[in-house]
């Protein structure tokens, strides 16, 4: 028998109706209930939390993080199954995986349907991760949904309401799931695992900032004003702002916040190929670019990296590290 544990935190395939609208209450022995189990495979439940996934706080995904290696201490467990809301999802996956140092599989899944409804999603879901979590091995942390197992790195939700809600639109999924079998399709690029850090008294601000036509530089500037240590430019095109949005990040990496530059476009790498404001000027300010990851995993790289290091050098360090298996980031011609 596969020793499969099971860790509950909430999200829609934990959600009842609740009047007015659905929100997460079942605890995880009744969101398991809903499934079949998988010949060969016997589950442990663990009740972490039960919410909502928006309502999410890095003392949560910390907490699961932490949950997730005292797990997997027992030699006798061949892998996780992690059930979530699908909003934050992609955030708390790609956490776990930045820290993840272990052939077992843990793995991310949840529904587009709440708990009971006809049809739902959710139980095929949770059917084909225990699958998943019982078969393959060195592949780092996983995302099953609708039949399709995805790299937890780059996979984002990309449809609100679909059943086939991630994908990474920069690169390919893993494997699939069907006819009682996992198929590996490729091997995810990792970087080093970073360590495990410390639950903080006070969880670190780290914001994200959205250039657009006619932005300026001030809700940056507030991001600093109110604290934080780390801010995600999210620019446009391969990675383009304003000489205003330059002369702010180099006020914020000479203060020693650490800051990424991502791009609002779906897919394709961050790239050094504009001045006046482009990427060229922005990285040259102390912007760190984020490869091919969007606004919500870039975050999550720049989190680790404030909490795993001290000082802006070790932080900028860290940070690059996490985001060692991205694209390389293209050179002007």
């Amino acid at each position: 028998m596969a020793r499969i544990v099971l860790i509950s935190t909430g999200g829609t395939i934990a959600s009842r109706w609740q009047g007015s609208g659905y929100a997460a209450d079942a605890h995880g022995d009744e969101v398991m209930e809903t499934a079949a189990v998988p010949e060969g495979v016997e589950v442990e439940v663990v009740d972490l939390f039960s919410v909502n996934s928006p309502r999410l706080t890095t003392r949560h995904q910390l907490t699961l993080l932490r949950t997730v290696h005292e797990v997997l201490t027992d030699p006798g467990v061949d892998g996780i199954v992690v059930t979530h809301g699908t909003d934050t999802l992609e955030e708390s996956a790609f956490l776990l995986d930045l820290h993840h140092d272990d052939p077992r599989p843990v793995v991310f899944t949840g529904a587009q349907l709440p708990m009971g409804t006809a049809d739902g999603d959710g139980p095929g879901n949770l059917y084909d991760a225990l699958l998943t979590a019982a078969t393959v091995r060195g592949l780092g942390v996983l995302v099953v949904f609708d039949g399709k197992v995805h790299a937890a790195r780059g996979t984002v939700k990309v449809r609100t309401l679909a059943p086939d809600a991630f994908a990474d639109p920069s690169g390919h999924r893993v494997g699939d799931v069907g006819f009682g079998s996992a198929v590996v399709l490729r091997q995810p690029r990792r970087p080093a695992v970073l360590a495990v850090p410390e639950l903080p008294s006070a969880s670190p601000r780290v914001d994200v900032v959205m250039h657009h036509s006619d932005a300026d530089p001030v809700l940056l500037r507030a991001a600093l004003a109110a604290g934080a240590q780390g801010v995600v430019l999210v620019a446009t095109g391969a990675g383009n702002a304003t000489p205003e949005f330059v002369e702010a990040v180099a006020e914020a990496t000479a203060a020693g916040v650490l800051v990424a530059l991502t791009t609002r476009v779906e897919s394709g790498p961050v790239a050094e190929i504009y001045t006046h404001g482009g990427a060229v000027d922005l990285v040259a300010a102390g912007a760190v670019p984020t490869g091919t990851l969007r606004a919500g995993q870039a975050r999550i790289a720049v989190l680790a990296a404030v909490l795993g290091a001290d000082g802006p050098q070790g932080r900028t360090a860290l940070l690059r590290r996490a985001l060692a298996a991205e694209t390389p980031v293209l050179a002007a011609a």
